[in-house]
């Protein structure tokens, strides 16, 4: 009784670990994923690349901004003495159209460095596949159940606590920033407005390019878990591995059925063109090789039909329905079933041997 328990708790266990997702995913599962736009991607890694790509773009571009941004106030101030026609309507455009353009020029550096950026760290890390299946729309992304359940997973949980570890991270690197200027900073009191300003502003951008260089290693971290992530929900039970392997290679039933009909259906073509043979060669019960030659079409005899055993038995019944010669040569029977095969001409070596028989078949048929 107590090794019947243990058999069938041992069968149990088994057939619940099928249904568990224990196999690495195949290479078309990873495709089909691709293709769907289920990738590993963190966006921690875009937005540390945008952290560093903006402030050093202000650090770069901070001299030409600031020479854009003093020439539009010189020019608003030279169009002071034109304020009566602020209501005057091709005025009105001109001047949009004049900030507008402006505001273009001095946000382009950055615009650039995010779109660059953006598009960098998305290739870097999955490379470049386009796909418009991931943008979408997913009704089943509002199930309100779904959105309920996703806020106590484990999920939620690990995205808090990624939150709280950024938030540290920053904090802690404001603060070391600050610290390694705070002579330069209580300094700022001392200074002209436009010093002053311009001081503030070289703290703020190496700060922000402090939090971008510290917030790839969070990037980093992110960045392995996603790909643990995904890898994870890509797995596959053994069940799935099986029914894709019979989706690429095809059912092995289905197969050999196919298999199956071809061979009967060559064999049937066989046995109908054993009445189209001029004899029968015969080992006389093992071999039996049905040989035809046509002077005007074929440079020699042609093997038609061949079979061992049962099936030389169904070849010699079939010639003798159809009034075709039978005639016993055991070497030459052996000897053409092993080297030729059907529908194929007879090998130099064996001409002598076939024509002495067709010869002989012929006469006997009155045909020499």
């Amino acid at each position: 009784m107590e090794d019947d328990y243990k058999l069938l708790l041992k069968i149990n266990l088994s057939y619940f670990d099928d249904g568990e997702k224990t196999e690495e995913p195949t290479q078309k599962k990873k495709k089909t994923a691709r293709e769907e736009g289920q990738v590993a991607k963190s966006t921690e890694v875009g937005t540390a690349f945008l952290f560093i790509a903006v402030f050093l773009g202000l650090k770069s571009f901070a001299g030409f901004m600031y020479d854009r941004i003093l020439a539009i106030f010189r020019h608003n101030f030279t169009l002071s003495s034109e304020i009566e026609d602020i209501f005057n309507l091709d005025f009105m455009k001109s001047y949009i159209t004049y900030m507008f353009i402006q505001i273009i020029i001095i946000s382009a550096p950055l615009l650039a460095a995010s779109l660059i950026v953006g598009v960098a760290s998305n290739i870097i890390q999955v490379g470049w596949a386009p796909t418009g299946k991931a943008i979408k729309p997913n009704f089943k992304r509002l199930n309100p159940i779904s959105g309920m359940k996703k806020l106590f997973s484990m999920q939620a949980i690990t995205e808090l606590l990624k939150s709280v570890v950024k938030i540290f991270v920053i904090v802690l690197v404001l603060y070391n920033t600050a610290m390694d200027r705070k002579a330069l900073l209580l300094a700022i009191t001392n200074m002209e407005l436009l010093e002053s300003a311009g001081v503030l502003g070289q703290v703020i951008v190496d700060m922000g390019i402090n939090v971008g260089v510290f917030y790839l290693f969070v990037a980093l971290a992110d960045f392995i878990y996603q790909r643990f992530k995904h890898n994870k929900e890509l797995r596959m039970t053994k069940q799935e591995i099986k029914e894709e392997y019979k989706q690429a290679e095809g059912n092995p039933q289905i197969k050999g059925a196919i298999r199956q009909r071809m061979r009967e259906a060559s064999l049937r073509r066989m046995m109908s063109d054993v009445k189209k043979a001029d004899v029968i060669i015969t080992n006389p019960t093992h071999y039996a090789v049905a040989v035809k030659y046509d002077s005007g079409a074929d440079q020699a005899p042609v093997v038609l039909a061949k079979g061992v055993d049962y099936m030389a038995k169904r070849i010699r019944e079939n010639a003798k329905g159809n009034n075709v010669q039978i005639v016993e040569n055991k070497p030459l029977a052996r000897a053409l079933y092993e080297t030729c095969d059907i529908g194929k001409q007879i090998p130099p070596e064996l001409y002598q041997a076939v024509a002495e028989i067709l010869a002989f078949v012929y006469k006997l048929k009155n045909k020499i």
